[in-house]
């Protein structure tokens, strides 16, 4: 899904994404980017992306997909805690 993408989705449901938050500056997860830099998962990459990701119904789907994928998530945002997190509080700055 793309961030444009957005205004497609029931806005009556709560959907949950995987974000992460750089940890630091030019953090390798995410080069060139400012510690405290909030980013989505991009499902593909399994990088910290500014607007490709995949959206979940429950929290509990969003965190399983998590689990499933922690190890190559581990390696490709080093040092971060990747977060199950509410879509809308994500796009509202809030989490």
């Amino acid at each position: 899904m793309h961030l444009r993408e957005v205004n497609g989705l029931d806005a009556r449901r709560a959907y949950w994404i995987p974000a992460v938050v750089a940890p630091e500056r030019d953090w390798p997860g995410a080069p060139g980017s400012r510690r405290g830099s909030r980013y989505v998962v991009n499902p593909e990459t399994l990088r910290a992306s500014r607007d490709e990701f995949d959206a979940f119904d429950s929290r509990l789907s969003c965190l399983h997909w998590i689990m499933n994928h922690r190890a190559a998530l581990n390696q490709t945002l080093p040092g971060a805690a990747i977060r199950a997190v509410r879509l809308d509080r994500w796009l509202l700055g809030l989490d």
